[in-house]
Parts: structure tokens; sequence; C-alpha cells
């Protein structure tokens, strides 16, 4: 089993599929996966779906296939092998395939479904074209690098305000007889950034409310006094909030701020958000997961809470299922030029996933 798992990893790291660009790998997933028994299926935005089983439960396994630009030349050194995608996350949607290739004769009843899909990294098309074709399971993994002893149970929320301010231009030797539509909206961000919302916990960063101003646009000609802003802020949530509750406490506050500045106009759309997701870590799905890693590699597993968001929340929200992430790597590693897989580790993560599978589908 370990010659094949890594070899077929490697010819996933060798095909360079970053966003938007997922044709090719998507095909040598499709045949290997027919070679190992799969019914396999590419939909129309090219997420390549096998299955195996019957029955229920059905569980997915849902990894994606893109990965951010860059190419990293693939080799083994010491143990490790790098490549683009090697940890964010080839190896977790690798070690899903061959879990359930090898679990499939062994689990007494059920279904396993292993997705690929596509834009993980850019927009969620693939997972957003699942939910909308009616996936349905009782479970889903998703393929993150949790760490092979390590399972994510909760990312937070993201939401994405932009905020336009207007003002009356003039000449900028006279800064004192106009408004400044940069300082008004650094005002702004003040204001927003400094605000507490129902139920923080301010000594956590996962359930607190955090803000970061992400961009900023403004200015013109020289000697005048700008009279336009732009300011993009990136707002993550926790899950005991809602991103619309966010969004109108935060819009309470502009109000506020509008009627004391009449002579500023001022916008704020939501550019996308994604709701923040928490699974319960008393259910079946965790459970099996702990108690397989804990046979696998004889240590108790660490739940983790993750500050970021990921196509978990689209899964657990939309299916309204348990989910969680997990996968092999150090997501340090993510994105760095240094991106690397420590092999035993990535073998590892096979065989818990496979014993997980054995535990909830037997």
């Amino acid at each position: 089993m370990n010659d094949y798992a890594v070899k077929f990893l490697v010819k996933l790291l060798e095909i360079y599929s970053p966003s938007g660009r997922e044709k090719e790998i998507g095909a040598f997933i499709a045949d290997e996966m027919k070679k190992l028994g799969f019914k396999v299926k590419i939909d129309e935005v090219g997420n390549v779906i096998g299955e195996v089983g019957n029955g229920k439960p059905k569980i997915l396994l849902c990894g994606h296939m893109d990965t951010v630009p860059g190419y990293i030349p693939v080799r083994l050194v010491d143990g490790k092998l790098y490549g683009r995608g090697a940890v964010d996350a080839k190896s977790s949607l690798a070690a899903m395939i061959l879990a359930a290739h090898f679990s499939a004769d062994k689990v007494s009843t059920g279904k396993i479904l292993v997705a690929g899909v596509v834009e993980e990294e850019k927009s969620s098309k693939g997972v957003k074209n699942l939910i909308k074709k009616g996936l349905s399971a009782s479970y889903a993994v998703f393929g993150e690098p949790s760490g092979v002893e390590n399972i994510i149970i909760g990312y937070k929320g993201s939401l994405r305000l932009k905020i336009t301010c207007k003002t009356q231009t003039g000449h900028s030797a006279a800064p004192w007889l106009f408004e400044n539509s940069i300082e008004k909206t650094f005002e702004i961000w003040k204001i927003i950034k400094e605000m507490r919302f129902p139920n923080e916990d301010l000594k956590s960063y996962f359930y607190s409310v955090t803000s970061c101003l992400i961009g900023l646009k403004g200015g013109g000609p020289t000697s005048k006094v700008p009279s336009k802003c732009e300011a993009l802020i990136d707002i993550r949530v926790p899950p005991h909030l809602t991103c619309l509750q966010v969004y109108n406490e935060i819009a309470k506050k502009v109000a506020h701020y509008q009627a004391a500045n009449s002579k500023v106009m001022i916008d704020m759309k939501i550019v996308n958000s994604t709701e923040p997701f928490e699974t319960d870590k008393k259910n079946p799905l965790v459970r099996a997961l702990s108690s397989a890693i804990r046979k696998v590699r004889r240590k108790t597993p660490i739940l983790i809470r993750k500050t970021g968001t990921g196509d978990m929340n689209l899964l657990g929200k939309a299916l309204k299922i348990p989910v969680v992430a997990y996968g092999p790597g150090n997501s340090s590693l993510d994105h760095t030029p240094l991106e690397c897989i420590d092999i035993k580790e990535y073998i590892s993560s096979i065989e818990i996933l496979q014993e997980f599978l054995k535990k909830l589908l037997s």
C-alpha cells in the first residue's frame, strides 16, 4: 500500500493545478478512481465524484484539487515530499481516496462518497455546485491540514464589507473648510474596530469578533482635499453570531455616525459572507475519528477551532450535518515555497481514515 500511496501523491503534485486549471488533475483522479473500483462522474464545473458501497449512512470525504499559484518542483528529501499542494491539500485528498478504496470491502453497510472539488482557493465554486445539485450525506470530512493527530471542529464566519465615503473637495491649503474623505473613513474604521458584540469571549480569538482593514483606496490630484475613499474590511464572526447580526450592529453604528456627520455621504455594502460553523464535539463523527486517531497514533487527538473560514462552513450549514476538517500536514507551510508533507504522517492519515470509516460504518 505504501509504495502505491506515495506514487499516487507524487503524480498529484506533478500536475500543476492552480484554481481554474483543474481539468488535467481531475481527469487523472477520475481515471485512477475507476481503476480502484469507484463509480465515477465529473460534473459540469469539473468536480470529480466517486462512490463505493451501498446503503446508509452515507459518508462524504471532500477534498480540493486546486492549489494557490506557484509551482514547486516535486522532490523527496529526508522522508518529506515537496510540491505545491503537498500540505494544502493534495495529501488529504489522496488519503481520502485511498482510505475509501481500502475500506470498501471491510464495511458492513453504508456508502462512501469521495469528492475532489475545484476552486476552493478562489471562489468555492466546486463545493457550491455540490450543494446546488442536492448532494446529501449523513456525515462529512473536509480534507485540510489539521495535523495527523488533530481534528478541526470549527471555523469562524467571514463578513467582508466595502465602505465608501464621499465629501466635497477643495484646496488642500485650506483643509479646515472641507471634510476629508480619507480621515472620515478612518474614523468609521476606528468605530468598527472597537465595537463589542453580544456574548463575546474577549479572551478567545475564536469566540470573539475580529476586524481587519485589508484595503484602502482614496485621494486624487495634488493640492485637493480627498473627496472619495473606499475601505475594504474583513470581519471574522464567531459561531454564536450570524453575519447578518454582526452587519446590523455595524450598520447601527455607521448610521449614528452619519447622523452626526451630515456632510459625509456613506455607503456600506456586503461584498461576500460565509456563516461560521462549529460541530458538536460529542457527535458520532468526532467520536469515531478521535477513536481512530487514538488507535493508530496512541495519542489523544486535539480538537481545534480555527479563526479562518473554509468550505467546511458551506457544507455544514447547507447540509445541516456534522462536519469536521482533517488531514495530514503542518498548515503553517500552506502557500509557502517550502510546502512539504512528511511521508510517514501521510501514510498514517490513510490508516486513520480507514479505521474511522470502519468504526462509523460498522
